[in-house]
């Protein structure tokens, strides 16, 4: 019961960005310049749902708190859903769904190409979340969810060839996904070691 209560709260608290931004634009208080605004907020808060559902490992483990594995699953959909309100922005309000200047995009402006793979990356990851999926895909299910580790390096790519002044956030962000994906080669290579320390004629094979 405890747990399910956490859930419906961490849930809610993954509504507020949403939430605020809809109150500004209610309001009129997105600035001069409101699609901005909605493309920086939604593909901001895009990573770092990205970003905090890839730091749920090392956090359980290092802090030996294993219960947040219940919250991962909910994180990485709440990427996919700012991700798609990222993406549904430029679609309707820049380019009002014509469809040849979306594709002349996504084919010649690098920052789209690598924003666009990130998102589709996404998708499966979203559409295979299911715990039916996860029974029904066994050890494959992992596999393919390693697709967000490139999402998630495409996305700090997208926005860091997109800022053409302060590049400041999309650093920062890169900085956090190098220190997440660090602790998982640091952790796989030390399995390594121990593997083979442990099976020394397989080590000399």
């Amino acid at each position: 019961m405890k747990i399910r209560w956490s859930k419906i709260i961490a849930f809610l608290v993954c509504l507020v960005p949403v939430a605020l931004l809809g109150l500004s634009a209610y309001r009129g208080n997105l600035g001069a310049n409101p699609l901005e605004v909605i493309t920086h907020t939604t593909g901001d808060w895009t990573i770092r749902f990205l970003l905090i559902t890839l730091g749920i490992t090392p956090l359980r483990q290092l802090a030996k708190q294993y219960w947040l594995i219940q919250f991962r699953r909910m994180f990485g959909l709440f990427a996919f859903f700012y991700g798609t309100l990222h993406f549904m922005t430029y679609l309707w309000f820049d380019k009002f769904f014509v469809w040849q200047e979306i594709w002349a995009d996504v084919l010649k402006r690098k920052f789209i190409t690598v924003g666009f793979l990130a998102f589709v990356l996404m998708i499966p990851l979203a559409a295979t979340s299911t715990k039916g999926m996860i029974r029904r895909l066994g050890r494959r299910w992992t596999q393919l969810h390693r697709l967000i580790y490139v999402s998630a390096i495409a996305g700090v790519i997208h926005y860091l060839w997109l800022v053409k002044a302060d590049k400041s956030k999309p650093l920062f962000y890169g900085g956090v996904l190098t220190l997440l994906l660090g602790y998982r080669v640091a952790k796989w290579a030390a399995q390594k070691f121990q593997s083979k320390a442990a099976n020394p004629a397989q080590a000399r094979a």
